[in-house]
């Protein structure tokens, strides 16, 4: 593996471990303002010591995620060198207010919801609580905007000038609709983990008989907020899935193994097997016009395949070929003016160019054969996307089905009758975390071979560090993350087994 496959491997490692983390965090912080709520309305000790046992649960996944993610930062120096160049002036101010906004607000808030029961009244810790929860989703917020920028790259300009990229209108990034997108789907995907954890380990305790009115109430809580979560992952889904169609043809286009444009509207291919030799899909199982209706919202725009795109690339690396060779004019004549407005005329398509520096360094020699060569390496992994977005979406809708039940039961009363159910719940546990991982695959996976779409390919942006060094990194973040990921299902699982009473202290407290 060379310096661009470690540094790629390192990070992906790394952000994989770290959002084992998140979706926790996110969901769990809104649970407890729900809960917390409840007990400021009603007065009722138990739901006090709800919120306090599941705050401890939480409070141990939020020290292990932060302690995964500032490593993370530190890799856009350490692995990124050139990445954190060519875009750093636009990619770092979300980065920079994530830390100034949302870090600092969930630092403070969450040493109040800790330490501050006796020193607040009840409404004020209710005000932290939430605090620490906007804090949490805040940090969401500027941190996918940032990710958002990296798949739909508006409101910046390159600068011929300083050879980078500068933001030209920030409001453009901040309102970019692919990061707005991303952000209310991932949150929700996290209120949806959160849930599922709370529903699971309320199961355990009702199929053993113990805290029954504690789990029962804590179901219920996540019985509705999972509900409503999941059904909004389905539908903001929709909305990523409409944005990359306007802005991530590629990535659509390998999400379902299309290699040919369909006639309008597109059919959605539920399974099938994608065969890369032949470009074609076999065995494939198709339902009429869902993917052009989700792509395109309408009935009579097509939705481009593999090959066509392929094409497109093709003459986006001869337009860019043209920005870049008069990159080279305006080096030699700072101030021509039409030169550089002829750049203006080419410049959206000179990322498309840099794709040849894979092949040679002297790109504007390029033949014909290395063109179709950098062309076609603008396809991801179609298997790989293809697949983990049909799991993802499966375990999606067996979301909706367990808490439409969950919900369903908590109605009737009815959430400790029914084994079943409850060992699907338990069962349930871990899925959320591997559909979150299998949506960041889709995300960021299906964005190759860019690290930001159309500006600057993945194999750009590395270092010049001796492979060796990240190799030696590599190894020790994993044994690092491996530890603190033990360390955290020790302690989580412990204060589970323990329950409520011991964690806490105190006494089961009746309705």
């Amino acid at each position: 593996m060379d310096i661009v496959e470690l540094s790629r491997l390192q990070f992906a490692i790394t952000a994989l471990y770290h959002f084992l983390f998140v979706p926790l965090t996110i969901g769990l912080s809104v649970l407890l303002g729900i809960m917390e709520t409840v007990y400021v309305m009603t007065g009722r000790p138990i739901w006090r010591d709800l919120v306090k046992f599941w705050g401890v649960l939480f409070g141990i996944n939020f020290a292990m995620g932060v302690a995964t993610g500032i490593t993370m930062e530190f890799q856009f120096g350490t692995n990124w060198a050139y990445y954190s160049h060519y875009v750093g002036d636009v990619f770092g101010a979300p980065l920079a207010i994530e830390g100034l906004m949302a870090f600092f607000l969930e630092a403070t808030f969450v040493g109040l919801f800790f330490f501050a029961w006796d020193r607040l009244s009840r409404v004020q810790h209710l005000f932290a609580t939430w605090t620490l929860a906007l804090g949490t989703n805040l940090s969401a917020l500027w941190i996918l905007i940032a990710n958002g920028w990296m798949q739909y790259p508006v409101g910046a300009r390159f600068n011929v000038d300083t050879m980078r990229m500068e933001v030209s209108d920030f409001m453009a990034v901040l309102f970019n609709p692919v990061a707005q997108a991303k952000f209310v789907h991932t949150v929700s995907a996290g209120y949806v983990t959160g849930s599922v954890f709370v529903l699971a380990v309320s199961a355990y305790y009702l199929l053993r008989g113990r805290h029954v009115e504690f789990a029962k109430r804590s179901m219920t809580v996540a019985a509705s907020f999972g509900i409503a979560s999941a059904l909004s992952v389905v539908v903001l889904g929709d909305e990523s899935g409409y944005t990359a169609g306007q802005n991530q043809k590629m990535k659509i286009a390998a999400i379902e193994a299309m290699w040919n444009t369909e006639p309008a509207p597109a059919s959605f291919t539920v399974v099938g097997l994608p065969d890369l030799a032949t470009h074609t899909t076999l065995y494939q199982v198709k339902v009429p016009w869902v993917l052009g209706l989700i792509a395109t919202r309408s009935v009579d725009t097509p939705v481009p395949g593999i090959n066509e795109l392929v094409g497109l690339a093709h003459d986006r690396i001869k337009n860019g070929l043209i920005a870049y060779e008069t990159i080279l004019a305006i080096r030699k004549a700072p101030h021509d003016a039409a030169l550089r407005a002829k750049l203006d005329a080419h410049v959206t398509d000179l990322g498309y160019a840099l794709l040849l520096k894979r092949q040679r360094g002297d790109i504007e020699n390029a033949t014909e054969a290395q063109i179709a060569q950098a062309a076609s390496s603008t396809i991801p992994n179609v298997p790989v996307l293809f697949w983990a977005f049909r799991f993802m979406v499966g375990f999606g809708l067996w979301f909706i089905a367990l808490f439409a039940l969950a919900f369903w039961l908590s109605a009737k009363r009815r959430l400790d009758r029914h084994r079943l159910f409850l060992w699907a719940a338990l069962l349930s546990l871990p899925l959320p975390w591997l559909a979150s991982e299998l949506g960041w695959i889709v995300a960021e996976y299906g964005r190759q071979p860019w690290a930001v779409e159309d500006v600057l390919p993945t194999f750009l942006g590395v270092s010049s560090t001796d492979p060796g060094n990240v190799l030696f990194s590599l190894i020790g973040f994993v044994v690092f993350y491996s530890a603190l990921l033990g360390a955290d299902l020790y302690l989580l699982q412990k204060y589970i087994r323990l329950g409520p009473d011991a964690t806490l202290g105190t006494k089961e407290v009746a309705a």
